[in-house]
């Protein structure tokens, strides 16, 4: 390592958002040992996909799409399962990873001892949350687009938007980890993830919910990740994706300053 390399990694930076890569670059080097995990991860939401386009699809047909025209179940049900593992992969790098990181491998203890801050720390670990998440929206959406699940030029969209997804569930995950005690309070992130999963316009129209169930999913997150992505592998486009859209940035916003601020409280007090 050069001088002037080495100066970089000890030297405060004037952009603090700069040491944050340090974080990221931390992550590759871990994860180029292990990098099947990273590729095993790609494979659970296809199953989901195939499963769906050759068995379940065939069985029930067409159903009324986000303009009120029929669409095919497979196009239907494909971009929420990308939404769904944008969610997946962020909550599970953001909660199982940094509780581990954060109280057993003492990782960030270190990193602090440096002129890396808690926002640093933060924003790094969600930048590689969102790597992670988008090498498996991209490997998604190709097989959807091979598939002719895609029916709109406007779909490549649905990368960013896959992205955003991640963003919001990461900085949420990560700050919620952040109040874990111990191993056993993982099991309340699965008892949020799941009815998120089957209740968010997932599988099904919002409109053949009950009306009481239709007004508790609007306020899902995953449910505006879902319309999202939706409307623009189908190319239907309204006002409402404004709201998805700020929806999604104002969670992951709120969810990276809590995150901040906890680790610094955690760590440094």
């Amino acid at each position: 390592m050069t001088a002037a390399a080495l100066a970089g990694r000890v030297l405060p930076l004037r952009l603090g958002s700069r040491r944050a890569l340090y974080l990221v670059e931390r992550n590759l080097y871990v994860y180029r040992q292990v990098w099947v995990i990273i590729i095993s991860g790609f494979f659970e939401p296809l199953f989901y996909l195939l499963s769906i386009s050759v068995g379940i699809a065939r069985l029930v047909g067409d159903v009324v799409g986000p303009d009120g025209t029929p669409v095919s179940y497979a196009a239907f049900a494909a971009p929420a399962l990308l939404a769904a593992s944008a969610m997946n992969g962020a909550v599970l790098e953001s909660t199982v990873n940094i509780f581990f990181k954060l109280k057993y491998g003492k990782i960030y203890d270190a990193v602090l001892a440096t002129p890396v801050t808690p926002d640093d720390v933060a924003v790094g670990e969600i930048t590689w949350s969102l790597m992670r998440g988008g090498i498996y929206a991209v490997g998604f959406l190709a097989v959807m687009a091979v598939m002719g699940l895609v029916e709109s030029p406007w779909g490549i969209l649905a990368l960013p938007a896959a992205l955003l997804i991640g963003f919001a569930f990461a900085s949420v995950g990560m700050a919620c980890s952040t109040f874990m005690r111990t191993w056993q309070d993982l099991d309340l992130v699965t008892l949020v993830t799941l009815p998120l999963f089957l209740f968010s316009a997932t599988f099904f129209p919002l409109g053949i919910y009950p009306t009481w169930l239709q007004v508790v999913a609007r306020f899902s997150p995953l449910y505006h990740g879902v319309e999202l992505i939706r409307g623009l592998t189908l190319g239907v486009f309204d006002i409402t994706m404004v709201g998805h859209t700020a929806f999604l940035l104002a969670m992951g916003l709120f969810g990276l300053a809590i995150a901040g601020r906890r680790i610094s409280k955690l760590l440094l007090t």
